[in-house]
């Protein structure tokens, strides 16, 4: 039986949900490095990624046994939860569900605004944001955040009650990247309720082995990294997760 393929790279924040889904489960795979939007071989954006999957993003997954092949991380995963029954990180209770889908739906407008709004900038000085986009971006987090504090953990441990779902994983992945251990570019000093949360996921099984490339980075909040670090950084942990799965097999 051959492995599944995920494509994508470390560094990428929806690739590293798929990722460490696989992970907690034990879930065999293979990792393809592919470069966003690169039309080289080896991008997204080359002829034949693009034949695959038209939209030319990351993370893309495919069975090479079946043809399947799908895109966008949120599908990505509802589907491997469907299909291998983790019910425990997507619930079949349908009204418990539906509160993981409701999360996942608000997750595109709001918490994933982080990257463009507070990471993206320093990052990514070529993309050239406004200054406009990157003002509206932000407000859409902080309302986000405000959501997430005074109501999804207001009252639970986790986003949808007292376990972990791919919900948290999903949000996890933007808000974690910005705490002072990773990127330190915002201060959750006055949302006590995010940081508890943030303190469980940083508990949760292959945490630190997703976030290999986000250690590498280093704080960014004074100085930008260069493309070498950053091209670093995914070399690093794209090593640090086949160590992973080559462990997972013995």
């Amino acid at each position: 039986m051959s492995n599944k393929i995920i494509y994508g790279v470390p560094f990428s924040q929806p690739v590293r949900a798929v990722l460490w889904l696989c992970m907690i489960k034990k879930f065999p795979f293979e990792l393809k490095l592919t470069n966003p939007g690169s039309s080289s071989e080896g991008g997204s954006r080359h002829p034949k990624y693009l034949e695959k999957f038209p939209t030319g993003t990351i993370p893309s997954f495919e069975d090479p046994e079946t043809g399947f092949v799908l895109s966008e991380s949120h599908a990505i995963m509802c589907y491997l939860c469907n299909k291998y029954n983790w019910n425990d990180l997507y619930p079949d209770n349908l009204e418990e569900r539906a509160k993981v889908d409701s999360y996942l739906h608000l997750h595109h407008r709001n918490v994933r605004e982080a990257s463009i709004g507070l990471v993206a900038p320093k990052v990514r000085k070529d993309l050239y944001f406004s200054e406009d986009f990157i003002n509206t971006s932000r407000g859409n987090v902080e309302k986000a955040f405000k959501a997430m504090e005074e109501g999804w953990l207001s009252e639970s441990r986790f986003l949808v009650g007292d376990n972990l779902t791919i919900a948290d994983i999903s949000a996890y992945v933007e808000i974690g990247q910005l705490q002072k251990s990773f990127t330190n570019v915002y201060d959750f000093g006055s949302l006590p309720n995010i940081q508890r949360w943030l303190g469980e996921m940083r508990n949760i099984d292959s945490h630190d082995d997703i976030h290999i490339a986000l250690y590498e980075l280093g704080d960014i909040s004074k100085e930008a990294p260069s493309m070498e670090t950053i091209k670093n950084a995914n070399k690093k942990a794209f090593a640090a997760i086949q160590d992973k799965l080559s462990n997972m097999k013995n």
